[in-house]
């Protein structure tokens, strides 16, 4: 078992890292290539674009997994249904999101209802055991053309073609992900009660989900709106590697998603216990050496986004500190939502963000990027410790023990 979810595990986290690589190279680009104030606007844009397409997805991709994954044992009976019911509601959100934000934000705004019918047809992939859709679609296609428009438009030093450039790769994601998942999705009678049932599910992560899009991006928002935009340049760039713990995760948890709902809903705990244990061991090994390494040359990796970005050495090192705490975690969120508890995910996701709002509002006036970064940290700290706590009460779960060694045994790695 150790050996499958290593694959699937490396899978997702080479999509991962490819992405965290490509959006790395987008910011140095678009840092290099003009000035700190048109930089950081250009990032407030896509963070409220990311922000917005977060929130009108309304979390149904991972309502859609956990129902495929139980559907398996009755050979995804009503199956075609649930996906329906999944994507119909984020669609309709995601294009009133669009259609309100267009004034502000333009062609990204235009984005936002492709980004989530994207989301909703890859998570149905993976619910049916397929990480190479989400790893080749969102994990290469999209930071890559990204990352290649934008180069383009900074060689032509045109700014305003800057947005238009980010996001019109979103067109292919969601035809691509339908051609591919047309496969795997058996063509099943509707059954009453479908769309009832996934949203009695999914409701309570809706809030969470969209909550979590903000966490994870109402930073640099409100660096732009209190420091300036000069200031979110400074503080997108030095945080810019927190990507790669983000992705390293949503990659692992891809992996692994699936297989914990059914280990949990077959009352497995010893199996859900070994999955947990292994992808955390897999998250730690993969992304401390990143977070040390960043720490120790950030005054250097900084200066690849210009001269004067040096200077937020100390933001980094709190970034860092913070990521390697949040990694060994593990999953925590993931398997307190694969065993049901929804709601005490989205009560954990509050607390964290009225924690980072609180003290972003208390530190970045003063202290600018480095408010911000401790603002996010307090946030992720509340995330992650609040459901390892729950985890360990509700479950007798760790995110190490017994399964950790056996996951690095030679003979894992070798199948991995």
């Amino acid at each position: 078992m150790t050996g499958s979810v290593g694959r699937r595990g490396v899978a997702g986290v080479t999509g991962a890292v490819f992405s965290a690589l490509a959006q790395f190279a987008l910011v140095v680009v678009v840092t290099r290539a003009f000035t700190a104030a048109e930089a950081g606007a250009f990032f407030t844009v896509t963070a409220l674009a990311l922000m917005a397409a977060g929130i009108a997805r309304l979390d149904a991709g991972n309502g859609l997994i956990y129902f495929i994954a139980r559907a398996k044992t009755y050979d995804y009976r009503g199956i075609s249904g649930y996906i329906r019911a999944a994507l119909l509601p984020s669609v309709v959100a995601a294009c009133a999101a669009g259609a309100l934000l267009y004034p502000h934000l333009g062609l990204p705004a235009a984005a936002i209802p492709l980004m989530a019918a994207g989301d909703v047809l890859l998570a149905a992939t993976r619910g049916f055991g397929a990480m190479r859709p989400t790893v080749a679609l969102d994990g290469v296609l999209v930071p890559g053309c990204q990352l290649a428009l934008v180069t383009a438009v900074a060689l032509a030093g045109a700014v305003w073609w800057l947005p238009v450039a980010w996001a019109a790769p979103y067109a292919l994601l969601p035809v691509l992900a339908a051609t591919t998942l047309r496969g795997r999705a058996p063509r099943t009678p509707y059954l009453p009660g479908t769309g009832r049932d996934l949203w009695r599910y999914t409701a309570p992560r809706s809030v969470a989900g969209a909550i979590q899009a903000v966490f994870q991006r109402v930073d640099i928002v409100i660096v732009a709106a209190l420091g300036g935009p000069a200031q979110a340049a400074v503080y997108t760039a030095a945080t810019r590697f927190k990507v790669v713990g983000q992705l390293a995760n949503q990659g692992l948890a891809q992996a692994v998603q699936a297989r914990l709902v059914r280990a949990l809903a077959e009352g497995e705990r010893a199996r859900a216990a070994e999955l947990y244990q292994t992808a955390t061991v897999w998250l730690v090994l993969m992304t401390w050496p990143v977070w040390l390494g960043y720490a120790a040359l950030a005054p250097w990796l900084l200066r690849l986004f210009g001269p004067s970005y040096g200077q937020a050495a100390p933001v980094a090192l709190v970034l860092a500190g913070t990521m390697m705490v949040a990694t060994a975690c593990g999953m925590v969120d993931v398997v307190l939502t694969a065993a049901g508890h929804t709601g005490a995910s989205l009560l954990n996701l509050l607390a964290a963000i009225a924690c980072t709002v609180t003290l972003d509002l208390a530190l970045i006036p003063a202290h600018g990027a480095l408010g911000a970064v401790i603002g996010w940290s307090g946030g992720v700290l509340v995330k992650n410790l609040l459901p390892l706590w729950q985890l360990h009460r509700r479950y007798g779960l760790h995110p190490f023990g017994r399964h950790t060694l056996a996951a690095l045994r030679p003979r894992t790695w070798a199948a991995a």
